[in-house]
């Protein structure tokens, strides 16, 4: 790559560093850490290529910087955890929203196909959920009663057990990441079409607002953030095949730890979605005023801590005093 080339690519993000390092910002061990290596790599790079360059000298000076200011950093505070959630995670994952549209994409686009194959195929609803659950729900719709499944395990059992398998599926989803993003995609297809398919079976038995406010009380997150545990697996798939300027190890070493981060964001949410389910999804004969309350509030909250808010501090960022924006 031509020199011109390479500080074309980089330029943005060595200003936005230089800014970070240079105007007293607090960063995170984690975010130091993060501006080190990033530099550390472009200047081995420029000093393989451009030995004798500018560009070497001025990354030089900067991945210098980082590393003085990593080493004169204060111990992180007690409030960790909270930092993460506030501030650590939601101002890095701006970067991420093409493979969260992606990843929302390819489950409506299955979900539509699930939909469609249980409208063509009367037998296809049973092939993904199982007679057992179809033969049951029949006979809770007989009963006056379609969704009783939420009532037949105790409130503490279905939430300890619901929480554990949305954590174990968005684990999935991000470790199967590693095959080039596909094993992602397939667990992404899985979790689409059945949800197509079910919702379709209710379509067709004429009640699918009786099962859409009930069942979305939990889904609205529970979906959702299985959604964003692909945008996860995604942003691993993109480090393999898209290295850009840094080593495969590398892109793959920043992938798997960006969206390692993005997991860990989603376990919260899981266990809400837990409680939901456990506790208020079996309250089945509640006025639609609650459940529709339920569901607005719960998508408001993902699309503000996914979409708006990083976009938000990334806007924030660009127009503090001193910042340079990128």
């Amino acid at each position: 790559m031509r020199e011109a080339a390479f500080v074309r690519q980089n330029k943005d993000k060595w200003v936005k560093y230089e800014s970070l390092l240079q105007n007293n910002r607090t960063l995170s061990p984690e975010q130091l850490s993060d501006i080190y290596v990033e530099l550390s790599d472009d200047l081995s790079y420029s000093k393989t290529f451009y030995p004798k360059s500018n560009t070497t000298k001025y990354l030089n000076g900067l991945a210098s910087a980082a590393h003085q200011k990593i080493y004169s950093s204060k111990k992180e505070s007690g409030n960790r955890i909270i930092t993460f959630f506030t501030r650590e995670f939601p101002s890095e994952f701006h970067k991420h929203q093409k493979q969260l549209l992606l990843s929302f994409l390819i489950f409506l686009g299955f979900t539509i196909i699930g939909a469609f194959s249980a409208a063509s195929d009367s037998a296809f609803v049973r092939s993904i959920l199982g007679d057992a659950y179809v033969n049951m729900t029949l006979e809770n719709i007989a009963n006056n009663d379609p969704m009783a499944v939420y009532k037949e395990m105790t409130e503490t059992d279905m939430f300890l057990g619901i929480t554990i398998n949305n954590i174990r599926v968005s684990l999935m989803a991000f470790s199967l990441g590693v095959l080039a993003g596909i094993g992602t995609v397939f667990m992404l297809m899985q979790n689409a079409i059945m949800l197509g398919s079910f919702q379709y079976f209710f379509y067709d038995k004429g009640i699918l607002w009786e099962s859409a406010r009930t069942i979305w009380i939990h889904g609205t997150i529970e979906i959702s953030v299985i959604i964003v545990a692909g945008c996860a697996g995604l942003v691993v798939g993109k480090s393999i095949l898209f290295p850009g300027t840094y080593s495969r190890l590398k892109s793959f070493t920043m992938g798997i730890k960006d969206g390692l981060k993005i997991v860990v964001s989603t376990i919260p949410f899981f266990i809400i979605a837990g409680f939901l389910e456990g506790f208020v999804t079996r309250l089945t004969h509640m006025p639609d005023f609650a459940a529709i309350s339920i569901i607005l509030i719960s998508l408001f909250i993902i699309l503000f801590y996914y979409v708006y808010y990083p976009l938000y501090l990334l806007k924030k960022s660009k127009n503090e005093p001193g910042t340079n924006p990128i």
